[in-house]
């Protein structure tokens, strides 16, 4: 073999490693992309993959157990949003940020899912019930001389928006409902393996209908159909679902932290009158408006309960197994002790 002919096979080897290597990395960009605000959306995407999830890169914002309400997205984030192919979010008030992040996508094919808006007329406004405690802002909105009052009334002649409850994924019902929408967007990205993802849809949807039928079964023969949160409450979806009532010290997105000697004394006398035996918290409350509640009663001797409203999580908590399922199945049980 002359020197000339070497040089050709040795320029040839190279040209064939580079264009492998050119086609492993193309290969490797064109997997698409799904990026999930909250730990519910994911893990009902997760589900609809199944033992597709190679097929994707999926991408949960909020791991570090950052929730809804005080998440602001890193550059890093904004960077994973602009490029998915599927972007999954909550819609609300919260989510303001959003818009503008939307707006600067490079992937023009993006696809993004607002969990409010495709659920429509099923999205509940918040509500102050009876002895909840508002915030304080909205304390000292009517507090204002007139002149101020002319001037907002100036910059704000519209009527104000009305303030979505955002945790609509404590519905089993709309678990139900979004997961058929999120199947559908996926079965479009990759339809190749649209049976595979609808089968997996189906075997989801049938769990989260029989742990439903467990809700509906419990709260018929429960000796109570109310519940008292000594704490935030984000259960809105859950309790209309059931046809329960219930009391609680601040609403689901309140960023208040210290309940009045009003809504303590309230609570509490509600919990006499009612003969309820517990007294809720979200997770990682430190409990303690629940546990003054409980000491202002006549008994002193009712339980504080903890239900798992899936607002924040960390990367290992989903390592370690939790999930949206088995979080609401842990509910269900708190819940009946509540209820008896």
């Amino acid at each position: 073999m002359t020197k000339f002919t070497r040089l050709i096979v040795v320029c040839g080897a190279i040209v064939l490693t580079l264009l492998s290597v050119s086609c492993k990395k193309a290969a490797s960009s064109e997997k698409k992309s799904i990026v999930c605000t909250t730990f519910p959306e994911y893990d009902w995407v997760m589900n609809i993959l199944g033992e597709k999830t190679s097929n994707f890169d999926v991408t949960l914002l909020q791991n570090n157990g950052t929730d809804l309400h005080s998440y602001q997205p890193s550059v890093k984030d904004i960077a994973k949003i602009s490029k998915a192919d599927l972007f999954v979010y909550v819609g609300g008030e919260s989510d303001e940020w959003v818009e503008k992040v939307l707006s600067q996508s490079v992937n023009k094919n993006q696809v993004a899912v607002n969990i409010l808006e495709v659920l429509g007329d099923k999205v509940c406004e918040e509500e102050i019930v009876e002895g909840m405690q508002a915030e304080k802002e909205k304390e000292h909105e009517h507090h204002h001389n007139n002149d101020e009052v002319a001037e907002e009334h100036h910059h704000h002649e519209d009527k104000e928006e009305p303030e979505y409850d955002e945790h609509v994924w404590l519905s089993l019902n709309n678990a139900i409902d979004i997961s058929k929408i999120l199947c559908e967007e996926i079965c479009k990205i990759d339809g190749a393996n649209s049976v595979a993802y609808r089968k997996n849809l189906a075997s989801y949807t049938k769990q989260l209908a029989a742990l439903d039928e467990e809700y509906k079964s419990a709260v018929k023969s429960a000796k109570k159909n109310t519940v008292l949160f000594g704490d935030r409450f984000p259960f809105r979806y859950l309790t209309d679902d059931y046809g329960l009532k219930y009391f609680a010290a601040f609403v689901g997105c309140s960023a208040e932290s210290e309940a009045s000697f009003e809504t303590i004394t309230f609570l509490a006398k509600k919990l006499d009158e009612l003969g309820l035996n517990a007294v809720l918290t979200i997770e990682k409350s430190d409990k303690k408006i629940a546990q003054t509640i409980v000491l202002t009663t006549k008994n002193k001797n009712q339980q504080v309960l903890e239900m798992d409203s899936l607002q924040s999580i960390t990367t290992k908590e989903i390592n370690d197994g939790r999930n949206y399922l088995s979080a609401m199945k842990k509910n269900l049980e708190v819940l009946k002790k509540a209820l008896n």
